[in-house]
């Protein structure tokens, strides 16, 4: 009898020591550092020229999650040059940092902007996963192919995988406050099932909230249940059953005070079908949503208790927590939320991104003449550099450049 071939184990490599961090750092600051966005932290986030004033939230850009998962994926470019190497979806999301991930010859396995299947990757390949996570399904897959993965998850994802896992293993049903397609909440909601096979629901509005809620207390057609969340829950999830005892979880980056708000909403429905006894019993929750997210949002409430004429915010279009950003500024003031500086055509005409239409508008006469503040922020994935030049931009139509206002290019 032949003896069984076994698949030798990828060495494992310390992407993360001394000398890597230190070349990967450099080429880190050359592509993503703003010496503008260094100066405004350095006098206050404020920065006049002429009738022109920006004023810069508190919080913005990258976070510590997003910062290592770009550190993550250089790195692997930078030891791992001789092989193939692979990512599931993007990296973080942002544009550009995600063409320069594909300028370093990371190809795209997953996602509409794929290049290559997972079918393609054997054992001696990298899979780079990007920060949101993957799929149990996925990781089960490259576990099977044997190739060595670079994890660049976030702590914060982790932690939300962490307690919904506790409540399959307790019987409790996952509801997830998130976006059904996002790749952080699909990356969720696989562990929510996937352990003793548990289940889950996704809901993204109060609207959907006071659905449940009101299934909660009184029940309903499961046929129309069924068919207002087909997508967002797991195989076979039944209201009838599967609504007794819920825990709440949520994508990181979703706005705390709607979070809470679900939260309380779903608590008081369980509260009044079992009483106080019976909620205790029946309720979980726990707090996940991201610090960055947080502090983003807060420093952007921050901003707008004085405030400004407009505001922008910079970054992609299908980042969540950017989106939020856009959103609370729209509450309040004119909002602009564009990708880049290019997106702001000339003083008379912007393109922006309308999040609830899911497209890109023309706004015209949106700089107004004479004295203006801009308010400017920007989400946990947008570069520095991209904040730099939207700065650049604003002064350009007011006809100064960053070397008239601080005296160097």
């Amino acid at each position: 009898m032949s003896a069984e071939i076994l698949t030798p184990k990828p060495e494992r490599v310390n992407l993360r020591r001394p000398d890597i961090m230190e070349q990967v750092h450099a080429q880190v600051e050359t592509h993503y550092r703003s010496e503008l966005v260094d100066y405004l932290r350095a006098n206050g986030n404020i920065l006049k020229a002429g009738n022109l004033t920006v004023k810069l939230a508190k919080e913005f850009g990258f976070c510590y999650g997003v910062e290592r998962a770009i550190d993550l994926a250089y790195a692997a470019a930078k030891v791992f040059k001789d092989k193939k190497k692979y990512i599931i979806g993007e990296i973080i999301h942002n544009p550009e940092v995600n063409e320069q991930i594909r300028a370093m010859g990371i190809q795209t396995i997953t996602g509409p902007n794929k290049v290559a299947n997972i079918e393609d990757v054997t054992a001696n390949d990298i899979v780079i996963v990007p920060a949101f996570g993957a799929e149990v399904k996925v990781m089960e897959q490259l576990t099977r192919i044997g190739c060595q993965t670079v994890d660049t998850t976030c702590g914060d994802v982790m932690s939300v995988w962490k307690r919904v896992r506790q409540y399959a293993r307790e019987g409790v049903t996952s509801i997830i406050h998130g976006k059904a397609k996002h790749e952080e909440t699909k990356a969720t909601s696989s562990r929510a099932s996937y352990e003793n096979g548990g289940h889950y629901l996704v809901i993204l509005t109060l609207e959907d909230t006071d659905y449940v809620c009101d299934y909660i207390r009184r029940g309903g057609s499961k046929e129309e249940f069924l068919g207002r969340f087909e997508g967002s829950m797991s195989p076979g999830f039944d209201p009838d059953i599967h609504l007794k005892a819920i825990g709440v979880a949520n994508q990181t980056t979703m706005m705390r005070g709607e979070t809470e708000e679900v939260q309380r909403r779903l608590r008081k429905a369980i509260l009044d079908r079992d009483g106080e006894a019976g909620c205790r019993e029946n309720f979980r929750v726990f707090d996940t949503i991201c610090g960055a997210t947080q502090d983003r949002q807060d420093a952007l409430q921050k901003l707008l208790m004085q405030p400004p004429n407009l505001l922008i915010v910079v970054g992609g279009y299908n980042s969540s927590n950017t989106a939020h950003l856009a959103e609370m500024g729209e509450a309040v003031l004119p909002t602009y939320f564009i990708r880049d500086s290019s997106k702001m055509v000339s003083d008379k005409k912007i393109i922006h991104f309308k999040y609830r239409e899911q497209k890109e508008i023309e706004t015209e006469n949106w700089l107004p003449e004479g004295e203006v503040v801009v308010g400017i922020t920007a989400g946990a994935s947008c570069p520095n550099n991209l904040i730099e030049q939207s700065i650049t931009r604003l002064l350009e139509l007011r006809g100064f450049s960053v070397k008239d206002v601080l005296g160097y290019n």
